[in-house]
């Protein structure tokens, strides 16, 4: 099975940027679509953006003009680019990948936004 890897976590100062990273361990051209969730400290987790097999994209609004999701298939690797960030944005972020049969997590990485 298809095993997920997120990085470019770390602590960044309001305003400022991160792209997070998930390497998956397979090819990523047969999920129906990869996406990026967060979860922050004693909230549910929630919904950040996705992108499509064919490519189209979908961003939260929370998040819209802010944050950018990519792919490189020949890498198998989804990226997040986050601009702006505030301090709301702090939370872990996972990835998830979906084939149609199985929901597929990394294990998250930390983003901690200090104002």
């Amino acid at each position: 099975q298809v095993q997920l890897v997120e990085s470019g976590g770390g602590l960044v100062q309001a305003g400022g940027s991160l792209r997070l990273s998930c390497v998956a361990s397979g090819s990523i051209d047969n999920f129906n679509f990869m996406g990026w969730y967060r979860q922050a400290t004693g909230k549910q987790r929630e919904y950040v953006a996705r992108i499509f097999s064919g490519g189209s994209t979908h961003v939260a609004d929370s998040v819209k003009g802010r944050f950018t999701i990519s792919r490189d298939t020949a890498k198998n690797t989804m990226y997040l680019q986050m601009n702006r960030l505030k301090p709301e944005d702090t939370a872990v972020y996972y990835c998830k990948a979906v084939d149609g049969l199985n929901n597929l997590w990394g294990q998250g990485t930390q983003v901690t936004v200090s104002s």
